[in-house]
């Protein structure tokens, strides 16, 4: 018989269809909330402290307090607790979402917050790359701006919201998101590096992509395996054209290639030595 599944609510368990706050919520109101996407293997919390890292100092720069228990040690028996309720085992999606308490307009009336940790059955302990090749193409109707919060993972959304519906009706399995300038910067929910010879190439930080932790560790073991690693390039429609292989990267899938971007056919080479990597 099916268990009904459980959250995390500031640290209480409650079953997932329990109401835990009201229209009053200010992640509801204003997008005044923030997440991490995590990977869960064997009740191993994967690049735990990277994500806690870039959450917290995303916190500090949105002026939220950090509460004395909100820490990896106190974090971590609350997931494992959460993973038993729920019967999770082997592998997981988490998300952790952070939000400021109620009250206010645009200006809060306090800056304590609150969080929500949700966690959902994964097919696969460990990555597993993506045996038919992605199919993608240029999101250009809405151009992400390249501002201080770019780097965020914030429950504003709009440009990958856009971007999936565009995504969905016209068929590809992904879209390239442009900054301001025109340049690549992500996909919808992943980084994006290009390959072309011993050379790799991603989106600078500074061109507005968020910061990924899987971006960060797909760089540290590209360096590993003797590539050259640009990881400040500003990328324009003609590189993805000019490459020999394109892949996409984040927490949850590890490594997804791509085969093809309008008349452009890539390989995956590179692509299966990294995700051979990731699952050392």
């Amino acid at each position: 018989m099916p268990i009904e599944p459980y959250i995390c609510f500031n640290g209480d368990f409650v079953k997932e269809n329990q109401a835990v706050f009201t229209c009053q919520n200010r992640a509801f109101r204003y997008g005044d909330a923030l997440f991490e996407t995590i990977r869960v293997s064997s009740k191993n919390i994967l690049l735990f402290d990277d994500h806690l890292k870039r959450l917290t100092k995303s916190m500090g720069f949105l002026k939220m307090n950090i509460p004395s228990n909100f820490n990896k040690e106190d974090l971590t028996e609350q997931i494992t607790k959460l993973l038993n309720h729920n019967r999770l085992f082997q592998g997981a999606r988490l998300r952790l979402t952070v939000f400021r308490a109620d009250g206010g307009y645009y200006t809060p009336i306090t800056n304590n917050i609150s969080y929500i940790i949700e966690v959902e059955k994964l097919e696969s302990e460990e990555y597993i790359l993506n045996k038919k090749g992605l199919i993608i193409e240029i999101y250009d109707e809405f151009k992400k701006p390249i501002n201080a919060l770019s780097n965020f993972k914030t429950t504003n959304a709009f440009p990958y919201i856009l971007a999936g519906i565009y995504k969905k009706e016209n068929g590809f399995d992904d879209c390239i998101l442009l900054n301001q300038s025109n340049n690549i910067i992500e996909a919808i929910s992943s980084n994006i590096f290009l390959v072309k010879g011993k050379s790799i190439y991603t989106p600078s930080i500074d061109d507005g992509c968020v910061a990924g932790v899987m971006r960060n560790k797909i760089i540290d073991i590209a360096i590993k395996l003797k590539y050259i690693v640009f990881e400040d390039a500003s990328l324009r429609i003609t590189d993805l054209l000019d490459a020999d292989e394109v892949f996409l990267t984040n927490a949850i899938n590890g490594v997804k290639w791509t085969i093809a971007f309008r008349t452009k056919r890539y390989y995956n080479t590179v692509s299966k030595q990294l995700i051979a990597e990731l699952n050392k």
